[in-house]
């Protein structure tokens, strides 16, 4: 630990990178000489001009996002994107093909039913609790999209790689493992994250849309519910949340000058990841929930022989410093999320952890 912080393994929001957390804290008060903290500029100044341009260029340089892609910032988080995909892409006569692999692809399922827009439910893991990925999905050709939830925060599954849609463009909910790994962009006509799980703090929620999906957009709707809104004023319809747009261009810069890009990024979470997955299945105290092969690298669930152990599991290990281990309330469990500021410092404190609280038992 530094400075009397904790480990945290918080689901949402999540750990920050301490680089980045230092830097917010050094020019809160007087943001780049403005004499203003960047919680009191103008999102029409030059200052934040120079964020939000550079948050889009790095995010294009890291995901390797050529000329067709935009780089949105919008409000109401991913929840909201659940209504205004289908809202934009699901015109008269259009279906989509939806993936349903736990709790938020079922909200993004809902949310397309209240808004009688058609769609087809392909494939679902709900027959073994969500506890893996599908694989062998027929997906429809005349699908105007086929959307999916790349890593499930509450069961602890992730897509290791990504479906062939025979072209259909993915719409991908991708909150809890953005730049976590490199991306094949040319499978994704849009990708969107809420910030709070692995780039900033909540109140953000970054779209990237491809220039082919966009012209297919619905044009009868609410300005704030249109993306060609926000792309025509590169994100400044209205005041954007401008201090997570911030912290999102310092985490984007962490990423690509201090951790080196995706790749190494990757390499490092599969490292975080085999560590924890290969003491828990060694084990015959601790299991991992979610089926190999289907396992995911951001939010390791996992299991203790009783509940009461859970419990009190939980309660020694925030003793001690490790926080946001109890798993998430619809399902119990403990739940140790490792994006990307997770260090492996943290990752090998849990481990000990586990180790000595076992042998207590």
């Amino acid at each position: 630990m530094t400075e009397e912080r904790i480990f945290n393994f918080n689901a949402g929001p999540a750990a920050l990178p301490l680089p980045v957390l230092k830097e917010i804290q050094a020019s809160f008060l007087n943001f780049k000489g403005s004499g203003m903290s960047i919680t009191e500029v103008s999102h029409r100044s030059p200052w934040f001009d120079d964020v939000i341009n550079d948050a889009v260029a790095r995010t294009k340089r890291l995901l390797n996002l050529d000329e067709r892609f935009h780089v949105l910032f919008l409000q109401g988080g991913a929840s909201l994107q659940f209504a205004m995909i289908p809202m934009n892409f699901l015109g008269e006569g259009k279906s989509a093909d939806y993936v349903n692999t736990g709790t938020w692809s079922t909200k993004a399922i809902k949310e397309a039913a209240i808004l009688n827009k058609a769609h087809k439910v392909v494939a679902s893991s709900e027959d073994k609790n969500f506890s893996y990925i599908p694989s062998d999905i027929s997906f429809n050709a005349d699908a105007a999209y086929v959307h999916i939830t790349s890593n499930n925060t509450i069961k602890g599954t992730q897509w290791a790689s990504f479906p062939d849609t025979k072209g259909v463009p993915i719409v991908a909910d991708m909150s809890s493992d953005i730049f976590s790994r490199s991306l094949p962009m040319d499978k994704f006509g849009m990708i969107y994250a809420g910030a709070q799980k692995n780039m900033g703090p909540s109140g953000t929620c970054m779209v990237i849309v491809r220039d082919d999906l966009l012209a297919t957009a619905e044009k009868n709707l609410p300005s704030m519910l249109k993306y060609d809104t926000f792309v025509s004023k590169n994100s400044m319809y209205n005041t954007p949340p401008c201090f997570g747009v911030y912290t999102i261009q310092l985490v984007l810069k962490w990423l690509e000058e201090e951790m080196g890009g995706l790749d190494k990024m990757q390499t490092h979470n599969e490292k975080k990841g085999a560590m924890l997955y290969d003491f828990m299945d060694a084990s015959d105290f601790y299991r991992a929930t979610a089926q190999k092969g289907s396992r995911s690298l951001m939010n390791v669930t996992f299991r203790l022989p009783t509940e009461e152990m859970e419990k009190e599991f939980i309660a020694a290990a925030t003793a001690k410093g490790l926080g946001g281990l109890k798993g998430h309330r619809s399902v119990g469990g403990c739940r140790a999320s490792v994006y990307n500021a997770t260090t492996m410092a943290a990752v090998e404190a849990l481990i000990d952890f586990m180790i000595a609280f076992k042998k207590e038992k």
